[in-house]
């Protein structure tokens, strides 16, 4: 701004203040001399006022002027084991502002990051791993060189935590050389898997088609919404997951078990659960969105003391099943398979047994009356 100067160094600052809009308490000359009296300036004089900081020339210094306007475009060298790569602050921070590297950048010296003598921030790290962090957060996309293993790159995850999900990884698989040989299929373990969830945002849908968890420990894990469909979760262990709204068409559950998991909305179509253990699952859902298990294999499952109201079991084979003390209010059990069924102590008030099969079932100590109309109708 060009101002006319008059009056005493207090009025000057008032004016500065109203033109620049701050609260300016110090007037410096070009060479960042403290100005303490309004004689000491002349014509054309170029003055820099500040609201009490030390003197910073941000003709000369172009660090300061990106302090004072937030844009972190300063340069920086980073030293990550023994190797050295140059990047702007606005690269670490802006991409993924929420991973550690933007938290370690954002706010220069909060860290306290170590220096090298060169001066380059201390990373100690793989560098081959890091590369393809650097380049994500360059451009947004995942450059990988030949002999790099991908999944590698999560053992970064607690200095980058870069929310890339293991599909997108899967997605470069053929480009890139693996330790290990292409047929491959032995199941994930719950320790990969849970560094999977970790790296996947909470608002992204992780894809687990077809994949091997055969064995694994699942317990207690928060699998919502997960598309398990055509998995092997053969024998696993799921007991008091929470698989709400998770599809598992299609896939293989037998000898698992889910005791006490949560199933609200959860879609089994013709999935294969022969011989799991279900007890004391809930598939009721209090917004009305009601579970799917529509021709699902449930030969010899335990189902008891489950809440299944509204489940849809159409043309679902459970012979030979515990169904003891069962919620299926209002269920749809038409065409099914109950053949053997202990259905001891169950609700079926509502309940659609059109067509269905059964034969020796147990119908003992019914909440509610069952009527010949509900197989009929």
């Amino acid at each position: 701004q060009v101002v006319a100067v008059y009056g005493t160094l207090s009025d000057l600052l008032s004016v500065a203040s109203n033109k620049l809009g701050i609260k300016a308490t110090s007037v410096y000359n070009g060479k960042g001399g403290l100005i303490d009296d309004i004689a000491l300036i002349r014509d054309d004089d170029v003055l820099f006022v500040c609201e009490g900081e030390p003197f910073i020339d941000p003709q000369t210094d172009g660090r300061a002027q990106e302090e004072l306007t937030g844009s972190h475009t300063d340069w920086l060298t980073l030293n990550v084991g023994g190797r050295y790569f140059t990047t702007t602050r606005s690269t670490l921070v802006n991409k993924e502002p929420d991973s550690m590297l933007a938290h370690m950048f954002k706010d220069k010296d909060a860290w306290g990051n170590k220096q090298d003598p060169r001066g380059a921030f201390l990373i100690d790290r793989s560098p081959e791993y890091f590369e393809p962090i650097l380049n994500y957060l360059r451009h947004g996309q995942l450059i990988v060189n030949d002999g790099i293993n991908l999944l590698g790159r999560y053992y970064l995850s607690d200095i980058s935590s870069i929310n890339y999900s293991s599909l997108q990884l899967k997605s470069f698989a053929p480009q890139v050389p693996n330790s290990q040989p292409a047929e491959d299929h032995s199941p994930i373990s719950r320790k990969e898997f849970v560094r999977f969830l970790l790296a996947t945002p909470t608002k992204s849908e992780l894809r687990c088609q077809g994949l091997n968890f055969s064995g694994a420990d699942l317990s207690r894990l928060d699998l919502r919404y997960i598309n398990f469909k055509m998995a092997n979760l053969s024998r696993c262990n799921l007991a008091h997951a929470n698989l709400c709204c998770a599809n598992l068409e299609r896939a293989d559950l037998s000898g698992s078990v889910l005791d006490c998991a949560n199933l609200q909305g959860v879609k089994m179509l013709c999935s294969n659960a022969e011989g799991a253990s279900l007890k004391g699952c809930n598939f009721e859902d209090p917004s009305g969105l009601k579970a799917n298990l529509e021709g699902a294999n449930l030969k010899g499952v335990d189902m008891e003391g489950s809440q299944m109201t509204g489940i849809n079991l159409r043309v679902a084979t459970l012979k030979n099943a515990k169904l003891k003390n069962c919620n299926l209010r209002g269920a749809t059990l038409a065409g099914t398979d109950l053949e053997n069924c202990d259905l001891s102590g169950c609700d079926l008030q509502e309940a659609n047994l059109r067509g269905s099969n059964v034969k020796g079932a147990i119908f003992e100590e019914m909440l509610t009356p069952l009527h010949m109309s509900q197989s009929v109708r």
